[in-house]
């Protein structure tokens, strides 16, 4: 069982109206250390952050923040929740932060986010860490695909049922086994009437063009970039990561021995201190 803390108090109290939904965030630590701005993936929220950026926070400014559709950022109808659209929001919160070139710290899906807002909507970033990112294809498992191409059906699953199958999918990311309340707390925000409905829109509007279009960039990154890997990571496995850290200039690699794909949640310790490292070297 993971040995990361535990603990409600997760409290994003700022907006911003983004073109796409208003976005929740807040920030922690001294106003004027280094910024660290945090990217979740999905079907995750800002709360797997937690004691990253807690312990970050002792020397940097850290941005926390739900992309839209997720978490405790809005969810509605017809909402525009792609990595496309993604991008463009991270690259509108910098401004409005007021963030000309922090460190970016991304995971998952909010690699390919990061990735995108800084080689296609000029982000400028001081260095970049990827944990375990969707960054190369092929992406998306044949379950994943079926979910997508079907939102409107499995979007009017009884509650119950639904609830079971994203408690199931969540507890996949992790060999080592999720914290029961850690998995209900990713698990709640797909669980209202809204969230339901939010679960599937994000997997049906997101699929492999939004790598395609990047994926031939990488060799155009002139920062330092980090990448970190759970060597058990079953949903992208660790050959992947050696396969992207190649295409990247200069790329650092870093293994976390034992770890799934949320490595936040499987090896905190492990990973915070990679950061630390990386963020601290000037």
């Amino acid at each position: 069982m993971t040995a990361a803390r535990v603990s409600d108090s997760w409290d994003l109290d700022q907006t911003f109206a983004g073109p796409t939904g208003t976005v929740r965030w807040a920030t922690l630590g001294p106003a004027d250390a280094p910024p660290v701005v945090l990217v979740h993936g999905t079907p995750f929220s800002s709360y797997v952050w937690r004691a990253v950026a807690r312990a970050l926070s002792a020397e940097h400014r850290v941005y926390i923040w739900d992309l839209p559709g997720y978490g405790a950022s809005e969810m509605r109808a017809g909402q525009d929740v792609s990595l496309a659209a993604q991008g463009r929001v991270l690259a509108g919160l910098l401004a409005h932060w007021g963030l000309d070139r922090p460190a970016v710290v991304a995971h998952d899906f909010g690699g390919c986010v990061a990735l995108r807002a800084h080689l296609l909507h000029g982000a400028a970033y001081e260095r970049l860490a990827l944990v375990d990112p969707v960054a190369l294809a092929p992406w998306g498992s044949p379950s994943y695909r079926l979910l997508g191409a079907n939102a409107d059906v499995f979007s009017q699953l009884p509650p119950a049922l639904h609830r079971a199958m994203i408690r199931e999918y969540i507890a996949s990311t992790s060999p080592r086994g999720l914290h029961p309340a850690v998995l209900e707390r990713l698990v709640e925000p797909w669980c209202t009437e809204q969230g339901q409905a939010a679960f599937y829109r994000q997997i049906a509007q997101n699929d492999q063009r939004y790598t395609d279009e990047i994926q031939g960039r990488y060799g155009e990154l002139k920062l330092p970039v980090l990448i970190c890997w759970g060597t058990e990571d079953p949903w992208i496995p660790v050959a992947r990561g050696k396969e992207f850290a190649g295409l990247v200039p200069g790329a650092e690699l870093r293994l976390i021995e034992g770890a799934g794909h949320l490595v936040q949640e499987d090896a905190p310790a492990e990973l915070t201190g990679e950061l630390a490292r990386f963020l601290r070297v000037r």
